[in-house]
């Protein structure tokens, strides 16, 4: 097994870890005092003056609106100019967070209208997705956008139109497309390491309140605070509910539920892995089974999903998970067993272990026929076997090859790699260079959306990968 730092090295060297065009930097190539070198791997395209700045404005400023933005900006050559939500408290949080410079507003129409912002985070319930991100495109502005990329799969090609004419830089927020562990493991994936890929298990599950998304909700909320008709958008119409504001996912209104939220975790990660367009057909089953707080979204989602045979991979397998509440603990994991090996991969790290078949055919005095014939007739068998099949020239059991480990360095952030990928892209403005552009963002998120489908009408979703659109079973 290879030490870390022998392991980073090789990880740096190889031109297989690409993704999109951003290379993981070598940890030869980085000093221990740079300010990334803990938290990211993908080489940094540097600002090459004071002038190269890229203006932020951020669309949403809750929960990963900051983290969002509180990543951006380690990215050398960046700067946040403006702050738009709902909620006005939140508002004036930006100005203690970000300077009380930052221009501020509950109408994100004006920050589209400000000629210095360059790019926008856009962090809002699922069900302003695509409206936002399409007037910013059709702005003019590079966008950011947090998965799913859509609240409804028939959303998807309107958002893909608007990039494409758009000619901006376009970017999913679901770092696993970007995460150092997945594009090493993709590596190994398309050097045969694991053999013909058969089938796919995976899981992200939670355990807490919080990661059933039970945020806390302001103390004496005042409601003329909260736009709660813009909120609603093109939502059914209600009276104000906190819960519907402060916990959106909770609702399918506003949010998606596990599969929008986890799902499309699991698939970026394993559609970056195997290059895959994406499944034909999905099979779910939902249940509401602990976190009855009034949702509408289920806490359990379960899938069996079908991958068909393309010139990448062969037809496989996918049986996914989300349990929001598992005695087991919170855990991410993806296993992509292949006929000679298994890649199991976490949220940062993976374990890959390989087998070395038998080129003689397999016999065994326990359980195979072979005790059942008379004895001289095994002893016949076992003479014949041998003089065919010679010990020394012949491998005549399984074998396991040493297992190989990766670890991504402590502190590393795989949000950080994302957003780097990102900024680049708009600093060589080269929207290509981005992997998780719109036809990517659909290609995940659809599936994850069939699920709900499915789930709910108990009945299979079917779905063509490469036209992106539902189908009817062949």
């Amino acid at each position: 097994m290879h030490s870390r730092r022998k392991f980073l090295r090789q990880l740096g060297s190889t031109s297989a870890l690409l993704a999109g065009g951003a290379t993981l930097a070598g940890a030869e190539n980085l000093s221990p005092t740079d300010r990334n070198f803990r938290e990211s791997l993908i080489e940094i395209i540097k600002p090459r003056s004071a002038a190269d700045t890229i203006n932020i404005a951020l669309i949403g400023a809750g929960i990963i609106g900051h983290y969002d933005l509180d990543c951006a900006l380690k990215v050398p050559g960046t700067k946040v100019v403006a702050v738009a939500d709902l909620y006005a408290p939140r508002l004036v949080r930006a100005k203690e967070m970000w300077g009380n410079d930052l221009f501020t507003t509950r109408d994100y129409r004006e920050i589209l209208a400000r000629k210095d912002v360059d790019a926008v985070l856009i962090c809002v319930p699922d069900h302003w997705h695509d409206h936002i991100s399409i007037a910013a495109l059709n702005a003019g502005k590079h966008v950011y956008c947090e998965k799913p990329m859509v609240h409804h799969i028939e959303e998807g090609h309107a958002v893909i139109a608007a990039h494409k004419k758009s000619g901006k830089v376009f970017q999913v927020g679901s770092q696993r497309a970007s995460a150092s562990a997945i594009l090493e493991a993709k590596k190994r994936y398309e050097a045969g390491d694991i053999g013909e890929l058969t089938s796919v298990e995976a899981f992200l599950d939670r355990t807490d309140a919080l990661g059933a998304w039970q945020y806390t909700i302001p103390p004496n909320l005042n409601p003329k605070d909260v736009d709660w008709a813009t909120y609603l958008g093109d939502a059914p119409k209600r009276p104000f509910q906190a819960e519907r504001f402060f916990r959106w996912r909770n609702y399918n209104d506003y949010g998606t539920g596990v599969a929008g939220d986890l799902f499309v975790h699991l698939l970026t990660g394993l559609h970056t892995v195997t290059g895959s367009l994406g499944p034909t057909s999905i099979y779910a089953l939902g249940d509401l089974n602990y976190w009855k707080d009034g949702r509408d979204a289920y806490d359990l989602v379960t899938a069996l999903i079908n991958y068909p045979k393309t010139d990448k991979n062969a037809s496989f397998s996918l049986a996914m998970r989300v349990n929001l509440a598992t005695g087991a603990g919170g855990d991410i994991h993806t296993r992509l067993v292949g006929t000679e090996g298994v890649i199991d991969i976490g949220w940062n790290s993976f374990v890959l272990n390989r087998l070395k078949r038998p080129n003689a055919p397999m016999y065994s005095k326990g359980y195979d026929a072979l005790f059942t014939y008379p004895q001289a007739m095994q002893e016949e068998f076992i003479r014949q076997y041998d003089q065919k099949y010679p010990a020394g020239q012949f491998t005549r059991q399984v074998q396991n090859e040493p297992a190989v480990t990766f670890n991504a360095p402590d502190g590393y952030d795989d949000r950080l790699d994302h957003m780097i990928v990102f900024f680049n892209a708009i600093r060589e403005n080269n929207p290509a260079l981005v992997k998780e552009d719109a036809e990517f963002g659909l290609r995940a998120a659809a599936p994850s959306l069939a699920a709900n489908l499915s789930a709910a009408q108990r009945k299979v979703i079917n779905w063509d990968p490469v036209a992106m659109k539902l189908s009817k079973a062949v």
